[in-house]
């Protein structure tokens, strides 16, 4: 077997050598260039396709992405289950992790080292977070904040509700982290007289229900379908309106005001029986800077198909909108919000755009680069035969001047060992035919500045 290799190696090599030896030949031939010349000429081709072919399959978008979503059952994570199956009509798979909400899935998001390419994540919660590397795809829907209390009278402001019971949501949920932002805002705050309770949505359900606690804070981000329809359908349990709503979201930028008109979750029976105020921050799609262009636009196109539908919370084509918040909006969004998918995603099958597009942004460049490439090559390498050239020109109308000096009678001998430098190193030149003319020609000259340097010694 080794001694197979042996044998077939050299065969090998001298097919290599012939190769080379050919291309040579034939850049010889074609452009007038050196095997110097030829051999840039080549590895400047190779490397450039190289870099092509590898920029081809490196831009290629991932055919699996994973999403950051939610609670079990919360909406985000219903919202990601629909959000898969679009993007498996163009052959992408949408991978879902669970979280317990926006600050982990931002915290997922801002961490290089975990696996997630986008996630859903409320506003208001990146207070003190690294954002550079993050971009958002748009807001994708409100995300309402829901008080469920106890109370004979209804409450109008949240100072009302200090020295009461309160379940704010779990530690470090978007639930949570408003709870306290708003509170604060009214003067209650941890250690006080009133207890701020952490715990989950149904636990907080539960305990409402059985009157240990005066009030819970919702958002349907975390809270089940299943949760909020009970609660608000209990004749004992209210909703908190939000009278100060108009204030609120002027105080705090990234909230904004929504009306649940009356009869909105039961018309029969009339509930809720009166217009509700309510305040909601917003839901970004947040991706990673490098996301992929194309998958921006498929995810974009996905949300508008989610999101774009009429609710009792929004209009029609409110969502997905370009609202900058925290986050900047990514090129690739803004290019989408104004225009739609680029012109190849637009006709043809996401596989067909994709193949097509990275043809265009890899193979033209390249040919763009190649033919000036390959045209300078040869020009350098001319200009280079023609310096040395003029070079042993110029040292010949030098000598040509000195045998024209009144001293020259003197000075045979030594002029004639200088014509002499000049032929035995012209003589060594390593001329392409292409400038054999020049070649022979100056070597004529030099035979006719000999002639004249005898006719001076005699």
């Amino acid at each position: 077997m080794e001694q197979g290799k042996k044998i077939q190696s050299p065969g090998i090599m001298n097919f290599l050598r012939n190769g080379l030896g050919r291309v040579q030949v034939m850049f010889a031939e074609i452009f007038g260039l050196g095997p110097i010349a030829t051999l840039s000429t080549i590895i400047f081709v190779v490397l450039v396709t190289i870099t092509a072919v590898f920029w081809f399959f490196h831009s290629a978008p991932p055919k699996t992405i994973i999403i950051t979503s939610g609670d079990e059952g919360s909406r985000f994570q219903r919202t990601a289950e629909r959000y898969a199956k679009i993007l498996a009509r163009n052959g992408v798979t949408l991978k879902i992790l669970p979280s317990e909400g926006s600050l982990e899935n931002l915290e997922r998001l801002e961490n290089k080292s975990f696996a997630v390419d986008i996630g859903f994540v409320q506003t208001g919660v990146a207070k003190g977070k690294n954002l550079d590397n993050l971009v958002s795809l748009g807001s994708v829907s409100y995300e309402p904040l829901y008080i469920f209390y106890r109370s004979k009278k209804p409450f109008d402001l949240l100072s009302q509700f200090s020295g009461k019971k309160l379940a704010i949501g779990e530690d470090g949920t978007g639930t949570q982290i408003l709870a306290l932002e708003l509170l604060a805002l009214n003067g209650i705050k941890p250690g006080g007289s009133t207890a701020l309770l952490e715990m989950d949505d149904e636990e907080a359900e539960k305990e409402l229900l059985a009157g240990n606690v005066d009030a819970v804070f919702m958002m349907s981000d975390s809270a089940s379908s299943k949760t909020m329809r009970e609660l608000q359908r209990r004749p004992d349990i209210r909703i908190f309106d939000f009278s100060q709503a108009d204030a609120y979201t002027r105080r705090i930028g990234h909230l904004n005001k929504i009306v649940l008109p009356k009869g909105a979750f039961d018309f029969g029976q009339n509930i809720p029986d009166h217009d509700i105020n309510l305040i909601s921050p917003t839901v970004e799609l947040i991706a990673r800077a490098d996301l992929h262009p194309a998958l921006s636009d498929l995810l974009l196109e996905a949300a508008t198909e989610v999101h774009g539908r009429v609710g009792l919370t929004q209009r029609r084509g409110e969502f997905p909108a370009p609202l900058e918040h925290e986050y900047r909006i990514s090129s690739d969004a803004s290019r989408y919000y104004k225009s739609g998918k680029s012109f190849l995603y637009r006709y043809l099958p996401f596989w067909l755009a994709s193949l097509l597009n990275r043809i265009l942004v890899v193979f033209v460049p390249m040919i763009l680069i190649l033919i000036p490439g390959m045209r300078s090559i040869p020009a350098i390498y001319r200009w280079q035969i023609r310096l040395r050239i003029f070079r042993w020109y110029r040292a010949l109308m030098v000598l040509e001047k000195d045998m024209a000096l009144p001293a020259a009678q003197g000075r045979g001998e030594e002029l004639l060992r200088q014509l002499e430098q000049i032929e035995r190193a012209v003589n060594k030149m390593n001329v392409p035919v292409s400038f054999a003319d020049q070649f022979y020609v100056l070597r004529g000259h030099i035979d006719f500045v000999r002639e004249r340097l005898t006719n001076v010694k005699t």
